[in-house]
């Protein structure tokens, strides 16, 4: 388990939020998947609704800014300075999507692309300085940038957030960690070819569960699926699912040892 209620280090994965046209559906999802509580968003916030696990902060659950969006969850990578993070990706080949804008006194944010096309978020702490709890039952465990150019996601991702990589063996595909002076903050990996070319570009977020059988059992129930069956590896029982309005992600049994 991971607490935090300051900043955390630049280039670490430091939020999630999810875009959808529903949120009461999304809150319905997650809070019976999960077990979450929900600060809700008033409309100032256009009904942006903090998710809660014991009282700290998990993820965010906000409307589409525009309706032709794909609903899908976003990773936010923490910066210190976001307009030099910004121009940065634009140096090393990526696009900004939403421009660095102000969150009233919570923090400053954009959303990129990398050259491959995955979607990402940037966020400068201010009032909020992002997950309160992470790595623990019901919260992200991990996030990892998938893509059909490796070696060019990695030049950039390293260009832009300093990352070195630690190659992991892998028999199906190329798959690196990435890593900071404290530590592994995530993963980059090649999608593989045997994968349908619909599956874009796209950062991966895991939730971890202590019983993956169980809460693959919710989901038929709450209008979620599982999309990629239940895998056993040596960091875990794994199963991607999709939620009722479409958004992937992945379910993970960490090991005991983990």
């Amino acid at each position: 388990m991971v607490t935090r209620n300051t900043p955390w280090p630049a280039g670490t994965p430091c939020w999630v939020d999810l875009s959808v046209d529903d949120i009461d559906k999304a809150v319905a999802f997650y809070g019976g998947l999960l077990g979450w509580e929900f600060q809700r968003g008033g409309p100032e916030m256009g009904g942006y609704s903090l998710a809660l696990k014991n009282g700290a902060h998990v993820a965010g659950i906000g409307p589409k800014m525009m309706p032709d969006m794909p609903t899908a969850w976003t990773t936010y990578v923490a910066t210190d300075d976001l307009d030099a993070t910004v121009a940065k990706i634009t140096a090393a080949g990526g696009t900004i999507l939403s421009p660095a804008m102000d969150v009233m006194t919570l923090g400053r944010m954009a959303i990129a692309t990398d050259p491959a096309g995955a979607v990402f978020g940037l966020w400068q702490s201010g009032d909020h300085t992002g997950f309160g709890v992470a790595n623990e039952d019901s919260t992200v465990t991990w996030n990892e940038n998938m893509s059909r150019d490796y070696e060019a996601n990695r030049k950039f991702y390293g260009d832009v957030f300093g990352y070195r990589y630690d190659e992991v063996p892998n028999d199906t595909m190329k798959y690196a960690t990435l890593n900071l002076r404290h530590g592994t903050v995530g993963g980059i990996g090649e999608l593989p070819a045997n994968l349908p070319p619909e599956i874009k570009a796209h950062w991966m977020l895991f939730f971890a569960v202590p019983n993956i059988e169980s809460a693959m059992a919710k989901l038929p129930g709450l209008g979620g699926r599982i999309t990629q069956p239940l895998l056993d590896t040596p960091y875990g029982r794994m199963a991607v699912a999709t939620d009722d309005q479409g958004a992937a992600f992945t379910l993970v049994q960490p090991p005991p040892t983990a």
